[in-house]
């Protein structure tokens, strides 16, 4: 008999990465500290950064794909990373769980949009459009984040919504997740999409549909608890005021 996914832990109080060393508190809005080494840097979205060292170095961490993509996607504009030794902690701006995503040397995972919280220095970062009108419309957004660990063990920390479950795929084994609800899935992992159609009652007309994300081993998929629709969310007031301030300061940088 298939097994149900199963809820990750919410608290860690001492976890260990490359090069730092973590753990994860809070019971509404987690926060995820780390104690970096200064041997392996740590990257992350600008926005998710809650406090660090003084004496901490921070820069810009370099991007395969250049500004216009990412602001077109309605992408954070930049990613920044921690470089040197010291203590610093991230957090985003809603409840949620906060899990780390461990992976060895081969390893990949896709995670939803405005959901990556930070990554060691030695995991590629790369992103993708998600086609398709039914992940347009229900899936919450158009793009996700690969991360490949490729020589090097890595760490992932992504920021659900609600509490986070995972289910671990056997080859050929499937399951139907409403498109909001899913968080993370393995490279190994592929997603398509099932439609169920109504024809009669209320249901009967155009929007008489009942979309889902199947997804089919092996590998593991993550779920949220929480359907999210981060565009609507994070690219809205206060949120897109601060990245379009950013992205006229870099103008002005670039540009001089």
């Amino acid at each position: 008999m298939a097994t149900a996914p199963t809820i990750l832990p919410t608290q860690i109080t001492q976890g260990q990465a490359p090069g730092l060393s973590y753990r994860l508190e809070g019971e509404l809005v987690p926060v995820l500290h780390m104690a970096l080494n200064g041997q392996v840097p740590v990257y992350f979205e600008h926005h998710v950064l809650l406090w660090k060292y003084p004496a901490m170095q921070i820069g810009l961490h370099p991007l395969k794909k250049g500004l216009k993509r990412r602001v077109m996607g309605g992408m954070p504009l930049l990613l920044l990373e921690a470089q040197s030794d010291g203590e610093i902690a991230f957090s985003r701006d809603s409840p949620g769980h906060i899990v780390a995503l461990h992976l060895e040397s081969g390893e990949g995972i896709m995670v939803r949009e405005h959901q990556f919280l930070a990554a060691t220095g030695n995991v590629q970062y790369d992103y993708s459009r998600i086609k398709g009108f039914s992940n347009m419309m229900f899936g919450g957004g158009f793009f996700v984040d690969h991360f490949y660990a490729a020589d090097h063990e890595g760490v992932v920390w992504v920021h659900g919504y609600g509490n986070v479950f995972e289910k671990n795929l056997e080859p050929g084994e499937t399951i139907d997740i409403e498109p909001g609800g899913w968080l993370y899935r393995d490279h190994t992992v592929s997603m398509e999409q099932e439609v169920y159609g109504f024809k009669t009652g209320l249901l009967s007309g155009g929007s008489g549909s009942l979309v889902f994300n199947r997804f089919t081993g092996p590998g593991r998929v993550g779920l949220q608890s929480a359907y999210f629709h981060p565009p609507v969310a994070e690219n809205s007031g206060n949120q897109a005021n601060s990245d379009q301030g950013l992205g006229g300061m870099i103008g002005n940088f670039l540009g001089n």
